[in-house]
């Protein structure tokens, strides 16, 4: 294994479990290095400014747009996400493997950038536990609940692009099948 580390695209549909199973690799593994993103969408409760996410405003994500400061960056479900590219350079300098945690359309931008990226789609069992799972968080709206599920199916479909697919039907067992694909990339 060379000094630098890995970039490791996790994709999946919002309520496929990136989160939870992201959070169980992380307690099994050192040296990786989550990138926070940047969207332009508000916090939900309990998450916070530069950790789960960087919160920005549609001002600040345009000028960073504008400076080339993203990886990839894409729009979902009306909001701005992006990868600040300058932490993930340092990071992959520093020897750690790279967890970006990004949606569909800002995969296909990295692995074009990054053909050497191994990119690892997160799905649910069934778009009835997906359903289900967006609709346990009780954190919006019917109309975002609508679409996001038919962003799902999108996404769902593009799943097949992937170096690797991991069905979350058990958070436990998705995280070790994730991390047995970082250990041996």
């Amino acid at each position: 294994m060379s000094d630098a580390g890995h970039v490791f695209i996790v994709s999946g549909p919002s309520g496929s479990g990136k989160s939870t199973v992201l959070r169980e690799v992380f307690k099994r593994r050192e040296k990786l290095y989550f990138s926070v993103s940047a969207t332009t969408r508000a916090p939900r409760p309990g998450e916070t400014d530069g950790v789960d996410y960087w919160f920005i405003t549609d001002e600040r994500f345009d000028e960073m747009v504008e400076k080339e400061q993203f990886l990839e960056h894409a729009r979902y479900v009306k909001c701005s996400y992006g990868t600040p590219a300058e932490p993930v350079r340092e990071k992959l300098r520093e020897g750690f493997d790279v967890i970006l945690d990004i949606e569909v359309q800002g995969a296909r931008q990295v692995k074009s950038r990054m053909p050497e990226a191994i990119s690892v789609f997160i799905a649910p069992p069934s778009m009835e536990e997906l359903e289900r799972r967006l609709r346990g968080r009780s954190t919006e709206s019917e109309e975002k609940i609508k679409l996001r599920l038919e962003t799902a199916k999108n996404e769902l479909s593009e799943a097949e692009k992937y170096d690797h697919v991991v069905v979350n039907d058990d958070y436990m067992r998705a995280a070790g099948e994730l991390l047995d694909i970082i250990n041996n990339a």
